[in-house]
């Protein structure tokens, strides 16, 4: 298969089984959903729908995971969405989760950039910020010691995003822990899983 389209259909494969459990579970009614309250970091920061263009930025930095990483870990970061998808479609089933969310009654194209954005949103759904999780694991996969700006520029990026979330109000600092266990145990259960996937092969060629 060409080396693109290998790498399209492994984003389509990872980033869109997130995607997948993300609109299957985000219908649930808001109402049963646990009330999440503001911990004092979240109280750091203002509500700036400013925030909105790195917020929005995640959508560019995932897909250069996809088109940029290493292809010894096209597959691993497929696998890795995968399992964070299956692991974050558990949480939100039986442990949903809402916050109160700020009124956006700014008159700017930040604001409106954002409303458009809630209407797409889900209401629940908050813990784990798969924003969060996603984020990691594109930074992860395009990390290479031999490009240390790139990779540095990467994990900035990722950091900023990360900032934006909470100027935004769209999740808790709860929920950007959460996104992060989810992206450090889904990574390597999914090195575990195709690590194991080799050995057996390779015993097999013996």
């Amino acid at each position: 298969m060409n080396s693109l389209y290998l790498r399209l259909w492994m984003m389509l494969t990872g980033w869109g089984a997130v995607g997948l459990v993300y609109s299957l579970t985000s219908s649930q009614d808001q109402a049963s959903a646990i009330m999440l309250q503001p911990s004092a970091i979240d109280l750091w920061f203002d509500f700036d729908p400013n925030a909105i263009w790195l917020y929005l930025s995640f959508f560019p930095l995932v897909a250069l995971g996809y088109l940029l990483c290493p292809a010894q870990r096209l597959l691993w970061l497929a696998r890795s969405m995968q399992l964070s998808a299956l692991g974050a479609g558990v949480v939100f089933i039986f442990w949903p989760t809402t916050m109160i969310f700020p009124p956006v009654t700014q008159d700017t194209i930040s604001a409106s950039a954002l409303n458009l954005l809630i209407g797409f949103d889900s209401m629940q759904n908050c813990l784990p910020s798969l924003h969060v999780t996603l984020t990691i694991l594109a930074v992860c996969a395009l990390w290479q010691k031999h490009m240390p700006l790139r990779s540095l520029f990467f994990a900035v990026w990722g950091l900023a995003i990360t900032v934006s979330i909470l100027q935004l109000h769209r999740h808790q600092f709860v929920d950007l822990l959460g996104g992060a266990v989810l992206a450090i145990v889904a990574g390597l259960l999914a090195q575990l899983i195709l690590s194991r996937k080799a050995d057996k092969v390779a015993g097999q060629t013996l």
